[in-house]
């Protein structure tokens, strides 16, 4: 058990000794207010009470002595990120698992078919403490090696805080290849209510106005102000699958492989909304920038893009965060790159040479910003943009957007799940259910373009 679990307990175990404490004070109050009272009542029940606030203080100075050891732990911590020398200083102390006597809680030399971890895994949802303390140990240590795929995985609800297959389950199975969520990692985030359905939102419709007086003593220009409420639905994004008892008795490492495929569908569904469902995806509140050309060309397509940026910077005025994004399909970033020009534009951009048509950062896909383009825009891959729009069925689009005017609600604990056997019972099977809630929205300002059209048709590399 971790520090600060034993904290949380602590904690736990003072309440629990406050409330007895008071409730025996409270006894004694009334025993007081009795006029049939006897001293030796009165005795016993003042023994009961200064024996209650005997254990607070037991459970107070217990509870000091934890926290204050925690306050060490952090501050040595802190002392030994600023003593390592610089040129050999590695990861934070956060950052990195201790070595030192400890093992890690699920190991392949140990649990090699992972039955461990699937039998905590069961019995953690069954109310076994144990399980639910070895599984949060295990968490704790993938937050470590792992804590940037961990966010963009799975948060779960009870005891422990998430369930993340350990690694060397996953290492040789291949999974099933997933789109992920590259777009809803980029816009702007935000912790969905923790009651209701709907994210109501007030916008100023109507403003005030403001004009030159025309004459002295002469009314002034007025204009009431008026808003509108803007109500965003909450939707729960879901999905299950149910397992023979023999694949998660017998199998090997069945369990895990499946949660973790879960997880990558819920990433995938949920983006793939934001940017094609129908009414208030992205596709559909964008305003479209025609690029319609029957020999398209990266040189004739860039100026597209600056006029969708430019009518994105428009609608925005002084609302407008300078921080816009252009969202497309891999297929046509590489398109994109495979563009060969000796024109240059006639103004130069901070940190891009004018000879350059953009510059590639080298990252993998979803792991952020790919790219600028030779304005200083960022791009962002993603591959749940649709190939098949147009009447060709063979086009895809390209989004520009302020992605501080993208929003999205999150519950903080989703993905969330749910292993049930009970419903499944009688075929012998476990059911297995990942759910989240979520809203969004891109439509606070109309602000987003699209460029679409037949100059987006299946690209040709033919380095134009």
């Amino acid at each position: 058990m971790t520090l600060a679990e034993l904290i949380a307990q602590a904690r736990t175990a003072l309440g629990t000794a406050i409330t007895t404490r008071q409730q025996e004070q409270d006894a004694l109050v009334a025993l007081r207010s009795d006029e049939n009272l006897t001293e030796e009542a009165v005795t016993a029940q003042v023994a009961r009470r200064d024996a209650a606030d005997a254990e607070v203080t037991r459970r107070q100075e217990a509870l000091e002595g934890l926290e204050a050891e925690q306050v060490r732990e952090d501050e040595v911590a802190a002392l030994q990120a600023r003593t390592t020398p610089a040129a050999t200083r590695g990861p934070a102390y956060d950052r990195v698992a201790r070595v030192g006597t400890e093992e890690r809680t699920y190991r392949p030399d140990e649990d090699r078919r992972g039955s461990t971890f699937e039998r905590d895994v069961a019995a953690a949802f069954l109310g076994d403490y144990e399980a639910q303390g070895r599984l949060s140990r295990h968490m704790q240590e993938e937050r470590v090696e792992r804590g940037d795929q961990i966010e963009a995985r799975a948060a779960g609800t009870g005891a422990f805080s998430g369930l993340v297959v350990p690694q060397y389950l996953t290492d040789l199975y291949a999974p099933a290849a997933a789109a992920r969520r590259p777009f809803a990692d980029a816009i702007r985030p935000h912790d969905l209510p923790a009651q209701g359905m709907t994210v109501n939102l007030s916008r100023i419709t109507t403003s005030t106005s403001v004009d030159v007086q025309s004459s002295e003593n002469a009314a002034v220009d007025e204009q009431d102000i008026d808003d509108t409420l803007m109500t965003i639905d909450v939707q729960t994004n879901a999905g299950q699958q149910t397992l023979s008892r023999q694949a998660t008795e017998r199998g090997s490492g069945v369990e895990p492989v499946v949660l973790d495929d879960l997880f990558r569908r819920y990433s995938t569904s949920l983006d793939s909304k934001l940017l094609n469902q129908a009414t208030n995806g992205l596709t559909n509140v964008a305003t479209a920038v025609a690029y319609t050309d029957t020999t398209p060309t990266a040189v004739e397509f860039y100026p597209k893009v600056l006029e969708g940026l430019s009518g994105v910077e428009a609608a925005l005025l002084d609302m407008a965060s300078g921080e816009n994004i252009a969202v497309m399909h891999s297929r046509r970033w590489y398109w994109m790159q495979n563009a060969l020009s000796s024109t240059w534009p006639l103004i130069s951009q901070p940190g891009i040479a004018a000879q350059m048509a953009g510059t590639n950062m080298a990252t993998t896909y979803g792991s952020g910003v790919r790219g600028t383009l030779p304005n200083g825009t960022p791009v962002i891959v993603d591959n749940n943009i649709g190939t098949a729009y147009g009447a060709g069925t063979d086009e895809d689009e390209v989004y520009l957007a302020d992605r501080n005017e993208c929003h999205l609600w999150e519950d903080p604990n989703a993905p969330m799940y749910i292993r049930a056997e009970q419903p499944k019972l009688a075929n012998l099977g476990v059911l297995m259910v990942v759910y989240g809630y979520f809203a969004y929205t891109h439509a606070r300002y109309t602000q987003a373009r699209k460029i679409s059209g037949t100059g987006l048709v299946t690209p040709t590399f033919t380095g134009a």
